[in-house]
């Protein structure tokens, strides 16, 4: 830094905060990034407190909007105060993220420090700022320039009509002046545009959780943290030139740009004498014989070597080396794995085991998952079941390529609709019954409503919206909303790096013990081409996985989920009739409605159910031209005749995200990487420039090859309108190998995929509750939870016709796993005598023997325990201690009979609920039925006899409310009773008029008119009537305890 001789335009803010300083900035880097270029700013600086978590999407904007971009850092505590810290090189941008990597490291999460020492151990190649403050002295500052040196150390002042800072800027000033240090101005920017003052006061109240009006002085006193022209900065300092001069003199030192990150994908350790990609040809002609005989097809092998082409050309080989190598070991250990995604495209990834789809046969588009053109890392996601199996895996990774060199993706956690509202009404001070009140009416909707309808929903809350402070809320949750609130984990998105990732991204403690998180999203990753590997925990895995041993103690039978029979009529007969609760995949109540019109009788008619009930065939209104061409009500038609082959399999329809990009490429004339650029393009963030561009060059080569007129129109508007909705082919049959699996499971052995389904929960659709009825009512015999049979999970037990369950004790809401195990162990030494010696034996704590007593399942051990209230008696005779209820108790008073009555059928019913989250007794309409009878309102097995058209009225617990995106406003309902579910439709007007009674109750009454077409019925709603209030009250929606499996409905997901 050298002498001023500057035009005071030469202003460069160098100390700006976007709202991933997490409460201390209110703008995203993005529209800092728009304001700046609005205002004619040439370069700009992001320093994030603690992190570069915005980093990523800043580099973006700037490079978009023609700016560069300047890359660094505020650390909240370095060696004590305050320190900004700006990436001069790659050297520099590495000692920051090592730096924050450290700093983060070892102070509690959301803080970082870092010491005298760790700041000079890092300091290579980066510029200090040090704010102006009243607490500076020499030392300190002698200090910082010992760490960095003269020539990258400077003092940052910043000019904010703020009296409060003005003592403290003079005396910091006078303190660099007289040690020759340089001093920048800055603007110290918080927002990007002055009309985000008012969330900006918002978040400093969030950060010191207190409200506007107690916050006195904790907020700024004006809106001058925003970003400012060149022209105003310069009249602001106008008596200080060489100040804005020395911003510009920082800015040119600072050349790191992210296009230098550096960052290498680690290199495949393989046998001498062999190279990556000759190792990675060995093992995939090897699989390939394995996979499809010797000699291979002549398809299979041209697939094999034009893929083995493009990867070595890409120099991936080493990407499919590590991610199979990982595959290899979770199948070593016996853990079920398989790819999917784009990645079933390869016939590469078939051959290595990694996925378990053949794209040969299947005629797959491998340049779905990879293309020349790109020139960009693919992406493979591998299967694995939830749980301890999956981190076996992920733990795998992390001690093969070390702790500096893996770290999870980070999820930017957002403020949605509902966060959004709770956290600004905290800031107005507003009661926390309100709150409560308004979350639970913004719980029953889409996370896109418009201003009128958030007024009803206030209207609804006892709210008026015309108050001055309800409109505040409005607007400042509306702006909140979008903004990034915290970091979180990605669900199994793995970085690894050659060398030190950290070096490349700061990486910070997970939650989890023994996980690392980096600080950047997998779009993020992706953008700066990281390589991300995903290895995503799947419950039906995890549920299958369970299964398979049950099978082979209970019934002899060893099942190999790779050689299923292929066309089991009992399988199939089963999906047909939409007999598919707790199946993967087709589960849902709008896969219910298609299944029966669909009749799948193959494998690829479930590759199809699976795709098309997506939003892409939804909003391409492709789902009922299917099905009527499938049922014969309508001709198969095509476009034109030389796009026969690519949409003969679907009767005509493009179902697939393949078969659109398949369609460009044979209409007019792609490649398979212009193809799949045609697909990104039109993101979600489209460009009409970009549209207007590919439906030219769409156009024009259809022209080329004879496509013209009405069959040329239905073309481009199949492509531009389907392709960014479309479901992958590839990945539509990945799924579907697993939804077969566990339709065939339940098919054939109910009892065993039950008890799997329980104990991997929570995982799909269903509750528990949900799913014990079901087994019932396919003849699965339920045992109670009892503490002299049940261990921690569900279990089989023989039975007179076969294995029975007996739910274990995780369903116990209150119960520790430990002590749920402790009970099993325990009784391994005998059963228990009595009540007293169970509890002497297991130690269970105070909670821990209400729950077991509350929940029933004390009865079998001591007589005067047998029923609930009986035992809580009992329990409450016992003396206690602090620390375990019945330590070195005598045995209890059994000859005083409890005083209290007994529970009836109906509130055992609600009490197994309450506590379990189930019950294997009676369904709680059975207790209502006699009543229902009398009024006429039918079972839910009663609807299929309704002629289409009849009024009719029925009942039962509300399981699923959805109000799909897709679905233009219409809300759909699951009901259940004690002989199956019924569906019922609202319209958006009969939404709109009985919203809030479609919530005031987990037990409905409905009344409307049958709609039976096809075999699939539903009722179209009229009018909704809460079913039984003290039912309502007594349900878990109402308990003060709730079980684990929960009884709430699945509501708008």
């Amino acid at each position: 830094m050298h002498s001023p001789g500057p035009s005071p335009q030469d202003y460069v803010e160098l100390r700006c905060r976007s709202a991933f300083s997490f409460l201390e900035g209110a703008s995203n880097p993005e529209d800092l990034v728009e304001q700046a270029a609005a205002q004619g700013h040439e370069v700009l600086a992001l320093a994030d407190r603690d992190g570069l978590y915005g980093a990523p999407r800043f580099h973006a904007a700037a490079k978009r909007a023609g700016l560069r971009a300047i890359v660094g850092a505020e650390l909240s505590q370095a060696a004590g105060g305050p320190l900004v810290l700006l990436a001069e090189s790659r050297k520099g941008y590495r000692n920051l993220a090592r730096l924050l990597t450290v700093a983060q490291g070892h102070a509690p999460k959301g803080e970082a420090a870092a010491s005298w020492d760790e700041l000079e151990e890092h300091a290579g190649g980066l510029t200090a700022l040090v704010p102006a403050s009243g607490s500076l002295d020499r030392a300190h500052l002698d200090r910082l320039l010992g760490v960095y040196g003269a020539e990258h150390t400077a003092l940052g002042v910043t000019r904010a009509m703020d009296r409060s800072l003005e003592g403290g800027n003079r005396f910091a000033v006078a303190l660099a002046e007289a040690m020759r240090l340089p001093i920048a101005a800055w603007g110290d920017v918080r927002v990007a545009r002055p009309d985000g003052r008012r969330l900006l006061d918002a978040f400093t109240c969030l950060f010191h959780k207190t409200t506007l009006d107690q916050a006195g002085r904790l907020l700024l006193p004006n809106g001058e943290r925003t970003l400012r022209t060149r022209e105003e900065l310069a009249a602001r300092f106008a008596d200080r030139p060489a100040w804005l001069y020395t911003t510009r003199a920082i800015a040119e030192s600072c050349a790191f740009t992210f296009e230098d990150l550096g960052y290498r994908f680690p290199t495949y350790p393989v046998p001498v004498g062999e190279s990556q990609d000759s190792w990675l040809r060995k093992l995939t002609f090897r699989g390939a014989g394995e996979r499809y005989g010797t000699p291979l097809p002549p398809r299979a092998r041209a697939q094999l070597e034009h893929e083995l082409t493009v990867i070595g050309k890409l120099e991936l080989a080493g990407y499919f080396l590590i991610v199979c190598d990982i595959a290899r070991y979770a199948r070593e250990r016996g853990i079920l794995c398989q790819g999917r995604g784009s990645a079933a495209n390869s016939a590469v990834c078939y051959a290595l085991a990694i996925t378990a789809v053949d794209p040969v046969g299947m005629e797959l588009l491998f340049e779905r998952f990879l293309s020349e053109e790109r020139g960009e890392w693919p992406d493979i996601d591998l299967d694995l079941p939830s749980g301890d199996q999956r981190e076996d895996a992920i733990q795998y990774v992390y001690e093969k390529y070390g702790p500096h060199g893996v770290g999870m993706t980070a999820t930017v956690i957002s403020y949605r609709t509902r966060s959004a509202f709770r956290e600004i009404g905290k800031v107005l001070g507003m009661e926390s019954d309100f709150l409560d009140r308004l979350s639970k009416k913004l719980r029953q909707f889409h996370f896109r409503e418009d201003l009128d309808e958030a007024r009803d929903m206030l209207r609804e809350a006892g709210v008026d919206p015309r108050s001055p402070r309800v409109a505040l809320l409005l607007e400042l949750a509306g702006q909140m909303q979008g903004l990034p609130r915290h970091l979180g984990q990605h669900t199994g998105g793995l970085v690894i790096a050659q060398g030190r990732l950290d070096e490349v991204v700061p990486i910070e403690p997970a939650a989890m013990p023994d996980r690392k998180v980096v600080q950047w999203d997998k779009d993020d990753c992706a953008d700066l081409g990281i390589i991300k590997i995903d290895l995503l925990g799947l419950g039906m895995l995890d549920a299958l996985e369970k299964t398979l041993p049950l099978i082979r103690d209970f019934e002899g039978v060893e099942i190999d989920l790779a050689h299923l029979p292929p066309d089991d009529p009992k399988t199939y007969g089963m999906i047909q009739k939409a007999d598919t609760v707790g199946v993967f995949q087709i589960e849902s109540r709008a896969q219910m409605a298609t299944l029966p019109r669909m009749k799948p009788t193959c494998f690829y008619d479930l590759v199809v159910e699976i795709a098309i009930i997506r939003p892409g065939p939804i909003v391409g209104k492709m789902v009922h031209p299917y099905l009527n061409r499938r049922a014969g009500r309508e001709p198969v038609e095509y476009p034109h005749p030389s796009l026969e082959p690519i949409l003969k399999r679907t009767l005509g329809v493009p179902i697939f995200q393949e078969q659109l990009l398949r369609l460009a490429m044979e209409a007019s004339g792609f490649t398979g990487g212009e193809a799949e650029e045609l697909r990104r393009a039109m993101g979600f963030k489209r460009s009409v420039e970009r549209m207007g561009q590919i439906e030219e060059r769409l156009r024009s080569g259809m022209t080329e090859r004879g496509i013209t007129g009405e069959a040329q129109d239905e073309i481009v508007r199949g492509i531009t309108s389907f392709a960014l909705y479309g479901f992958p082919e590839s990945h539509s049959a990945s799924f579907a190998l697993i939804a077969y699996a566990s339709a065939y499971l339940r098919a054939h052995h109910p009892a065993a995929f039950l008890v799997g389904l329980l104990n991997a929960w929570p995982m799909g659709f269903y509750n528990p509750a949900t799913l014990v009825k079901d087994g019932q009512r396919h003849g699965v015999v339920m045992r109670p939870i009892d503490v002299a049979h049940s261990t921690w999970p569900c279990t089989l037990e023989p039975g007179e016709h076969g294995p029975e369950v007996r739910v274990g004790l995780r369903y116990v809401a209150g119960l520790s796993k430990d002590t749920g195990e402790q009970v099993a162990s325990a009784r391994a030494t005998g059963p228990f005598a009595s009540l007293a010696d169970f509890a002497a034996r297991v130690g269970p704590k105070r909670n821990e023997i209400l729950a077991l007593a509350e929940a029933g399942t004390l009865a079998s051990i001591d007589p005067a325990a047998r029923t609930r209230r009986s035992a809580l008696w009992q329990v409450s005779a016992i003396e206690r201690d602090s620390n375990s209820l019945f330590a070195g108790a005598p045995p209890p008073g059994s000859d005083v009979p409890s005083p209290l009555p007994e529970l009836t059928p109906a509130e055992a019913t609600l009490a197994d609920y309450r506590t379990t989250g189930l019950t294997t007794g009676p369904h709680v309409l059975q207790h209502l039925r006699p009543e229902l009878t009398r009024r006429g309102v039918l079972p839910a097995a009663a609807l299929r006899n309704q002629p289409n058209g009849r009024f009719v009225r029925t009942a039962g617990h509300v399981i699923v409310r959805q109000r799909p995106g897709s679905a233009k406003g219409f809300c759909f309902l699951t009901l259940e009773d004690e002989t199956g579910t019924s569906n019922a439709v609202l319209t958006p007007d009969a939404f709109a008029r009985l919203r809030v009674p479609l919530h005031a109750s987990p037990l409905l009454e409905i009344a409307g008119t049958v709609q039976n077409v096809d075999g699939v019925i539903h009722v179209k709603v009229g009018r909704i009537d809460p079913l039984d209030t003290k039912a309502d009250a007594s349900s878990p929606r109402g308990g003060s305890r709730r079980g684990r499996g929960g009884y709430g409905s699945h509501d708008y997901h």
